[in-house]
């Protein structure tokens, strides 16, 4: 009985064991960390998977939906626009992710992807005979939205590269005849800028009053702190970021290898833009949310599209470290894609922290939401940058909402 007694013990001690032994295995799988570069790329895909594999399928305009503000101004045309405005939009913001080289196998595996689709969509846009050819000349919008492609193709020279010669002939030319829109006394003097500078950039004829005029008149409004008026009127907005500044970052680097002209403007541009990537980050709370202000804020993760792009370009002031910009991004772009009701069906919705209607703007349509992915632009950063090697880091709201003694601000002129 003894031993029968002592048998039994021992099968229970070994399934007991061997249940630990299966649960601690289980519980090591389960807690595989997700690094930000991870969470980032995934975040990516989900926001313009749908746009991009839809556009190489020749099937954007079917599977799109046709969604406009509940104060739209021009219904119609707000549904024929939203297909550059939202190819623009999606562009620029991954465009330094497409040029970068290398990384993980998992990465580069979706590059290659994207890139091939992108490509395929490219083509079928400027393709007349595609469902989904795109007219630059519907309306004025489009002189918006031609910009922020040439602005992905300044980031990427890599899709230039791998345009075909007639594509990107044909590119050229839809750029151009948004040169018949008058741009509004506002930052769509930029966007006119930003076309031309795709000209330069590329070989092609370019309107030098048209760069010197956005130059010179945002000059004029130029108001202290890094911050410029947008028209005649200050507002207070993330237009500064939205536009101005990664604009203007962006006409220094095409622009000031054409000419000597301009040198002591964008001596200060890029004081500039240092000074407003420091408001930035100290606009961003501990928790990632950030003030609900002004117009176009359903742009969500875009209103910090400066301080991604100074971050991108290795441009950050000594005063804020990448790892925590890298850290402070991460959390905004938690917070304002977590909601639910953020996608409909794979799109995004109109808002800021999920489908919030009310907050959308006149001139908003399904496209405009997508310069959200104006956030992801560091992505273009191998992954042994400081940026996504060094270790998270707490940002200045986060130091300071915890007690730390921390050094205090103060405004610059910049004049």
């Amino acid at each position: 009985m003894k031993s029968i007694a002592f048998k039994i013990i021992l099968i229970l001690l070994v399934f007991h064991f061997g249940t630990l032994s299966a649960q601690k295995k289980a519980i090591s799988q389960k807690v595989a960390v997700q690094t930000d570069r991870q969470f980032w790329l995934q975040e990516m895909d989900k926001m313009v998977r749908p746009v991009l594999y839809n556009l190489a399928k020749d099937s954007l305009r079917i599977n799109m939906p046709q969604m406009t503000s509940i104060r739209v101004d021009n219904k119609e045309s707000r549904i024929k626009v939203q297909y550059v405005e939202v190819l623009g939009r999606v562009l620029s913001g991954i465009a330094p992710w497409l040029q970068l080289e290398g990384g993980s196998k998992e990465e580069v595996s979706l590059r290659e992807q994207y890139r091939e689709w992108t490509i395929q969509g490219l083509k079928n846009s400027l393709d007349s005979n595609a469902k989904d050819f795109m007219n630059y000349d519907i309306a004025g919008q489009q002189l918006v939205d031609a910009s922020f492609i040439s602005l992905a193709f300044i980031r990427a020279p890599w899709l230039w590269e791998n345009l075909d010669k007639k594509n990107q002939q044909l590119l050229v030319k839809s750029i151009a005849t948004t040169r018949r829109f008058k741009p509004g006394f506002s930052n769509w003097l930029l966007f006119s800028a930003m076309n031309e500078a795709f000209m330069a950039k590329y070989g092609f004829e370019w309107d030098v009053m048209r760069v010197d005029y956005s130059l010179q008149q945002l000059e004029q409004w130029y108001v202290g702190d890094g911050m410029y008026k947008d028209g005649s009127s200050f507002a207070f907005d993330y237009y500064n970021s939205y536009v101005i500044h990664p604009y203007l970052g962006t006409l220094m680097d095409v622009i000031g290898q054409k000419t000597n002209s301009y040198n002591s403007m964008f001596a200060k541009i890029k004081a500039r833009n240092e000074r407003y990537a420091i408001i930035q980050e100290r606009l961003i709370h501990t928790d990632g949310s950030f003030p609900a202000t002004g117009r176009s804020i359903i742009y969500r993760g875009a209103a910090f599209h400066h301080l991604a792009d100074m971050a991108w370009k290795n441009r950050l002031p000594k005063q804020i470290s990448p790892e925590q910009v890298r850290s402070a991004l991460t959390a905004v772009i938690k917070k304002t894609l977590e909601s639910p009701s953020t996608y409909k069906n794979g799109w995004l919705t109109l808002g800021l922290y999920g489908d919030q209607p009310n907050l959308a703007d006149s001139y908003n349509n399904q496209g405009s939401p997508y310069l959200s992915s104006a956030i992801f632009l560091p992505l273009g950063l191998a992954e042994t940058n400081p940026f996504w090697a060094n270790p998270s880091a707490k940002w200045t709201s986060q130091k300071i909402w915890s007690g730390e003694n921390f050094e205090n601000d103060h405004s610059e002129s910049i004049k």
